[in-house]
């Protein structure tokens, strides 16, 4: 019988060229009428998958011989979108808000390359066939006009308001939050219509918001009725038959303990250390057996495979399983039997593995910790009570922090990259309204927890991987070299190098200037550019290794409660320990399945991460709305070419439009990152101090603007220039300012007193002035007088005192002032947060540092993306954030 298979490879052939269904059934002698209805279902099925195309003649072919491109449409709130190619090797293509073809945002669709640069790294294009729909339903504001309606889309990258004819409203009246069904897309000029299919509840209600997001992402809230009786035939509590029948090791004798944060309910791992005769260490690493009771093609196995992973917003969580079985049987409560999958490790005085065993097991923990008393109890801080409750426990913690410290030792040794975030949890009242923001704490008990979840996800990855039986891994491939090159040139900004070899650099390199720049003012920044700068983690068939973590295997063990990628891996490990081996036509239905599992399961990992990452962004917002007026103390945090960006200590983030710098003119650098005002040479750079006011909040877009404190407007008078002997007068600049882009020649005036001489200009970074300051400030940071060309030039060598801070470019001496950061992940336990693991790892989160990338995603953003894409999402679409000019020296003017 014909397969998939070989209809592709056959059409992939240089040869071929597009036939009928006619010519391809002669061509593979098809006799049979059940081979032919056979061989037209797997045609029609490789059409609807996109994986070949019909032609208008009705002949079949490969897209890539058509001279054809297979993606995904990134879609822009100004009407254009970027195809981003299955192809990970090839650039992306813009496609023209009149290309695409009816297209919206997250389809997948076929381009036709239209016009590329000579280099062929820019290319454009247009929409010829879209494969699959990714919006079926909107979710927006609906305005009645009273024979006809429009609903205003929430998501602003859906550029056009949805049409809605009179006998479609449902009862909707203007200003209530909708769901649309999409009955027709966007084409020409005609708009997509739709019909109201929910309606939940006017924009300002409470809960409406964060219900409006759940849509909007499509979260599936409640469990089909099938799902549920799944779930409750599951029983309360185990059998002694049970564990004798399974030959589980009974390990109810070891002290065994979760550590989990204060409102977690869904406790899937536990943890134990001992200390060996042999002086060596024994870790055990207890996971719940959720595949025990979640049986494959199951209704339960089918949702969580839907599902894909547990969402956390703001003020709930949607879970993959039913809270029967995730807060229930499957989690490891204290002093209750409880049926796992564990792995034990033994580590010597090297740290090195030197026997591991993974096997199913049944045990009772003793004691529910939480992070908060394994902290006090470690730094002596316990209240007396918690103290005597615990007393038999310290013992254990203590060995627990000296293993870990010396496994994140290890790690660090062989080139992990840490980062360090600081991270945010935003409390809520009964209604859903923020009170207050607070900054969660990485201690020494978050670490412990990391770190065995780490070793234990290795383990099992090279276990398994050595057995050579169908698994999934959790990969991150090396950096794209393009955008780790606009890395290491950002960083020279700041004095900074990153060394390689060849077109490589190892991941302990980057590590390296991540222990350099802490405590510094441009730590944030430079770990945020560095994240976005990698690729995005995801789940993968294939062991290609971990680029972050400097591991050549791993694996996501520890999370099957609310990762689907674990519960498969949790099945293929009892099935092998099981059987002893697979039998082949297993092994081979296992191996056809991991692919689609991995990409299913990364796909709805980023789209949990944006749900919880747009609830995050919405309670800031409304948090901050009762506070317009108010100052606070910030950190620039990003510059761009229509204004500054600006963190708070509560990790808000609000922008400064470039039309509210008032007191001067000013020019973006983009090599420097800097805005420098023409009249004042006033320099706004990321990483210095700032004091702001709040000056708006829109709650639609979700945004926050902010204005400096102390603002002058700017001066109808000529600016003032310094001639090359007068005193210089505090604060002012001088030099050069009038050579737009050329370094025209101009007496170089000073900031602090100091003086400088020659030629200078704004594009004094291209070589064209000189400077008599800028080379001496190799010593303990930027020389303090200079032109705005030394100043410039000596960017990379330390910040002047008119700027903040002080770094040399020889790396002696730092300002005190900048502020330490402690965050921790949420995505699951045991990682490192990794391109679009960003997503995970920057916003708030309730999941801890449990077995994901820590300190995590999905993402950065989306994931693994550059910092000119980075900043295009912070400016939420351009549709409030527009460019007021773009490219290095041009002059910007307030409207």
């Amino acid at each position: 019988m014909i397969t998939e298979k070989e209809i592709l490879s056959f059409m992939q052939e240089t040869a071929y060229k597009p036939m009928t269904y006619q010519e391809l059934e002669k061509h593979f002698e098809i006799g049979n009428a059940n081979d032919f209805k056979e061989f037209l279902r797997i045609l029609n099925q490789l059409e609807k998958d996109g994986l070949i195309l019909r032609t208008r003649n009705d002949r079949y072919g490969v897209p890539e011989r058509m001279n054809l491109l297979r993606g995904k449409l990134q879609a822009h709130a100004k009407g254009f979108g970027f195809l981003i190619p299955d192809d990970r090797d090839h650039p992306d293509v813009y496609i023209h808000a009149n290309d695409m073809n009816t297209a919206m945002n997250g389809d997948m669709i076929f381009v036709r390359i239209t016009s590329k640069s000579q280099s062929g790294g820019r290319m454009e294009g247009e929409v010829v066939r879209v494969i699959s729909r990714a919006n079926t339903q909107i979710v927006g504001i609906f305005q009645s006009q009273e024979t006809y309606a429009f609903v205003i889309p929430d998501d602003k990258r859906v550029s056009r308001d949805i049409f809605i004819p009179q006998h479609a409203f449902m009862g909707a009246v203007t200003g209530q939050k909708v769901v649309v069904k999409l009955v027709s897309y966007p084409e020409g000029r005609a708009a997509a219509e739709g019909e109201v299919i929910e309606i939940l509840g006017h924009k300002d209600d409470p809960g409406v918001d964060i219900l409006a997001i759940v849509r909007k992402f499509q979260l599936p809230e409640a469990f089909h009725e099938e799902v549920i009786l799944e779930a409750d035939a599951a029983p309360d509590s185990i059998t002694e038959e049970e564990i004798v029948n399974q030959g589980r090791r009974d390990l109810r004798g070891k002290r065994i303990v979760t550590i989990d944060g204060e409102d977690a309910k869904d406790l899937d791992d536990a943890v134990n250390v001992e200390r060996l005769e042999n002086g060596n260490y024994l870790l055990g690493v207890h996971i719940a057996d959720v595949s025990y009771y979640v049986r494959e093609s199951s209704a339960l196995d089918q949702e969580a495979y839907n599902r894909g992973c547990s969402v956390y917003l703001t003020d709930r969580v949607i879970p993959m399983l039913p809270h029967r079985l995730s807060n229930g049987i499957c989690s490891l409560n204290p002093r209750v039997d409880r049926l796992t999958m564990s792995c034990e490790m033994e580590f010597d005085d090297q740290l090195n593995v030197v026997r591991h065993d993974i096997f199913t097991s049944v045990i009772k923990t003793s004691e529910r910790m939480t992070y908060t008393n394994v902290r006090k109890l470690l730094q002596g801080e316990a209240e007396p009570e918690i103290v005597e409750r615990y007393e038999y426990l310290i013992d254990d913690f203590k060995l627990m922090e000296e293993l870990a410290m010396k496994l994140r030792d290890r790690r660090m040794k062989r080139g992990a990259i840490d980062f360090d975030f600081e991270e945010s949890k935003i409390l809520v009242d009964a209604e859903g309204k923020p009170t207050d923001i607070v900054k969660r704490e990485r201690s020494i008990a978050e670490m412990i927890i990391e770190e065995f979840m780490l070793a234990a996800n290795e383990t099992v990855a090279e276990h398994f991987h050595w057995l050579k039986v169908p698994f999934l891994y959790r990969i991150h491939e090396d950096p794209d070299m393009e955008k780790l090159m606009h890395f290491m040139e950002f960083i020279t900004n700041f004095g900074y190098v990153v060394r390689g070899k060849g077109n490589k650099v190892h991941p302990r390199a980057l590590q390296s200037l991540l222990e350099e720049i802490k405590d510094t003012p441009e730590e944030t920044v430079i770990s945020k550019v560095m994240l976005r700068s990698m690729k995005q983690a995801r789940y993968d068939s294939q062991s290609v290794g971990h680029f972050g973590l400097a591991a050549e295997f791993y694996s996501h063990f520890t999370s099957p409660i609310r990762r689907y990628p674990d519960l498969i891996i949790h099945r293929v490990i009892r099935e092998v320990l099981e059987s002893g081996t697979l039998l082949d036509q297993r092994h081979e239905y296992l191996t056809s399945r991991m692919d689609d599992i991995a990409r299913q399961s990364s796909e709805r990992e980023r789209v949990a991460v944006e749900a919880e990452r747009e609830t995050e962004a919405l309670k800031k917002a409304e948090f901050m709305l009762d506070k317009v007026g108010e100052e606070f103390e910030g950190i620039i945090s990003s510059v761009t070419n229509f204004g500054i960006f600006v963190e708070l200590d509560n990790t808000v983030e609000g922008l400064i439009r470039l039309s509210d710098l008032t007191d001067d003119y000013y020019h973006y650098h983009e090599m420097q990152h800097a805005l420098i005002g023409e009249r004042t040479s006033r320099i706004y750079r990321i990483g210095d101090q700032a004091k702001v006011r709040v000056a708006r909040v829109n709650m639609d877009e979700r945004t926050i603007d902010f204005e400096m404190v102390d603002m002058k407007p700017r001066s109808n008078g000529k600016p003032g220039f310094l001639r090359g002997g007068d005193k210089p007068r505090e604060g002012r600049g001088g030099g050069g300012d009038r050579g737009r882009n050329g370094g025209g020649r101009g007496k170089a005036g000073s900031f602090s007193g100091g003086k400088a001489g020659g030629k200078s200009g704004l594009a004094a970074a291209k070589g064209k002035g000189k400077a008599a300051a800028g080379t001496k400030a190799g010593k303990g940071g930027a020389k303090a007088g200079g032109s705005l060309t030394e100043r410039l030039q000596a960017v990379g060598a330390g910040r002047s005192e008119s700027g903040r801070g002080g770094r040399s470019a020889a790396g002696a001496g730092r300002n005190e002032g900048g502020s330490a950061v402690g965050g921790r992940g949420k995505r699951g336990r045991g990682g490192i947060a990794l391109g679009g693991e960003a997503l995970a790892g920057v916003g708030a989160g309730q999941r801890g540092a449990r077995g994901g990338d820590a300190g995590a995603p999905a993402a950065g953003g989306a994931g693994g993306m550059d910092w000119a894409s980075g900043v295009n999402a912070l400016a939420k679409g351009g549709r409030r954030r527009g460019t007021e000019g773009g490219g290095s020296g041009i002059k910007k003017r307030r409207r």
